[in-house]
C-alpha cells in the first residue's frame, strides 16, 4: 500500500501540483542538470510521485495547476522545497528573488509579509538549513511582521 493508497486524492492532486511547480523551476535555464535531478528524485519520492508521473511531469510541468496547501506548515514545506531548487546553485539574483515573491504569495503567505519573508527565506536557505530550522525562522519573520 503506497501512501496515496492512504489519503484522499485531493493531496495527491496537491503534491503533483507542487511537484510540477519545483520542475518548472529546474527548467528555467531550459535543461535540468545532475543536481537538480537528484533532489526532484528526492522530492517525488516523498511526496509520493510514481515514476510514470514523474516522467509525465518531466516532459510537461505546465499541465499542472498550482493547488496551494491550506495548513501554515505544509506551506513552509512547500515554500522551503521551492527556494531550495531555486537556490539550488546559491546565486540570489533580482530574476529569482522576483519568482519567490510570486511563489510565496501563490503559497497563500500575506502580501504585506512576502518581501521579508523571501528576503528571509533565501537569506537562511543560503546557509543550507534543515526543514525544521526554516520552519522556524519563517514563522518568526512572518510573525513579527503582522
Amino acid at each position: 500500500m503506497t501512501i496515496s493508497d492512504l489519503y484522499p486524492i485531493g493531496l495527491h492532486e496537491q503534491n503533483i501540483g507542487h511537484f510540477a511547480t519545483i520542475v518548472r523551476l529546474a527548467l528555467r535555464d531550459n535543461k535540468i542538470d545532475n543536481e537538480e535531478h537528484k533532489l526532484l528524485k528526492r522530492l517525488a519520492r516523498r511526496l509520493d510521485i510514481t515514476k510514470s508521473e514523474f516522467k509525465t511531469i518531466l516532459k510537461n510541468p505546465d499541465k499542472y495547476p498550482v493547488n496551494p496547501p491550506v495548513s501554515y506548515e505544509e506551506r513552509l514545506e512547500r515554500l522551503y522545497d521551492l527556494t531550495k531548487m531555486l537556490f539550488l546553485d546559491r546565486n540570489p539574483t533580482v530574476d529569482k528573488t522576483s519568482i519567490m515573491d510570486r511563489i510565496a504569495v501563490g503559497l497563500g503567505f500575506p502580501v504585506k509579509n512576502v518581501r521579508n519573508i523571501v528576503k528571509e527565506a533565501i537569506k537562511f536557505f543560503l546557509k543550507d538549513p534543515d526543514v525544521d530550522d526554516f520552519k522556524k525562522k519563517i514563522k518568526i519573520v512572518d510573525l513579527v511582521s503582522t
